[in-house]
């Protein structure tokens, strides 16, 4: 099958193809502009916030991937959660049917649901609806903290115990999440190409690990061969006042969106894994395989 796929030139969509590519399926990937650091993927250049600029470009392919997604707006740039969750969804929808392609992958994100305190959420859920309501053949995904080699949160968190033994909790840390990783999210989409029972279906995507984020911090130390770190408590309500004033400077690591979604927890089921037809990979062995060489 050729797969178009929007969102694709991020870490998710790196072992996405990989996985598509091993299982003979030919890729043609939605980018800003062309460049060869995709490898044996044909590239179209276009924006998703604006139909006109790719809409014929899926003339020819079988199925349709959205993987377009954000963590963090930048309103002055035009990166909202409105924008690239909602608009880039109907945009992309409207694309898939008017091309006569029938197959449809959304990813999305768990947690999500209406009444969402995070926008986050919110657009996620909104985009999910959108979905549903179309007459395509479609899937949605919701994955819980997705890792891998080129992750951010976790290499985030690995870079900050190289450097320093504390590490800092906002709240208790009791907080826990499911992580799953990218080579598994990226079997479940390309095998729901071949699954029909999938059609119609969401799915949540978790891995068999489910753990407070203090005790993730304590995993990613002993990967990395280093002591477990001392886990200073800041104050919640604090936390709360002052982070919408430091995440209006990039490079401050978190925003009260993700703030919310980190207390509210990432958990959910494993029900994917009787459909899909195999286990996700452990996390401890998981991220061995990338911080234990660096």
């Amino acid at each position: 099958m050729k797969i178009f796929i929007a969102g694709g030139t991020g870490f998710v969509g790196e072992h996405l193809i990989t996985e598509l590519h091993k299982c003979g399926h030919s890729v043609r990937l939605l980018v800003h502009s062309r460049n060869t650091l995709t490898g044996n993927v044909e590239q179209v250049a276009g924006d998703v916030t604006r139909l006109e600029s790719f809409s014929e470009s899926l003339a020819g392919c079988d199925a349709v991937i959205n993987l377009v997604g954000i963590i963090r707006e930048f309103p002055s740039r035009g990166i909202t959660f409105e924008n690239m969750h909602v608009t880039a969804t109907t945009h992309m929808l409207a694309a898939t049917t008017a091309n006569g392609i029938s197959r449809y992958l959304q990813m999305s994100a768990l947690g999500t649901r209406p009444s969402a305190i995070s926008a986050y959420h919110r657009t996620k859920w909104q985009a999910e609806q959108l979905v549903r309501g179309s007459a395509l053949d479609w899937t949605v995904f919701q994955p819980s903290l997705i890792y891998g080699p080129h992750d951010a949160f976790i290499n985030m968190l690995a870079a900050q115990l190289r450097l320093a033994s504390v590490m800092p909790v906002i709240g208790s840390g009791s907080y826990r999440l499911q992580p799953i990783h990218a080579d598994d999210v990226a079997r479940c989409f390309t095998r729901a190409l071949e699954l029909p029972e999938t059609i119609g279906q969401t799915y949540e995507l978790c891995g068999n690990d489910r753990l407070s984020y203090e005790a993730l911090l304590d995993m990613i130390a002993d990967t990395l061969g280093k002591s477990r770190p001392l886990k200073p408590h800041l104050p919640l309500g604090l936390m709360k006042l002052v982070i919408p004033i430091l995440q209006k400077a990039p490079p401050f690591p978190i925003t009260s969106d993700q703030l919310q979604m980190l207390l509210e927890e990432s958990i959910g089921g494993n029900e994917w894994q009787q459909v899909f037809g195999f286990a996700p990979r452990g996390l401890r062995e998981g991220i061995a395989e990338y911080l234990g060489n660096r």
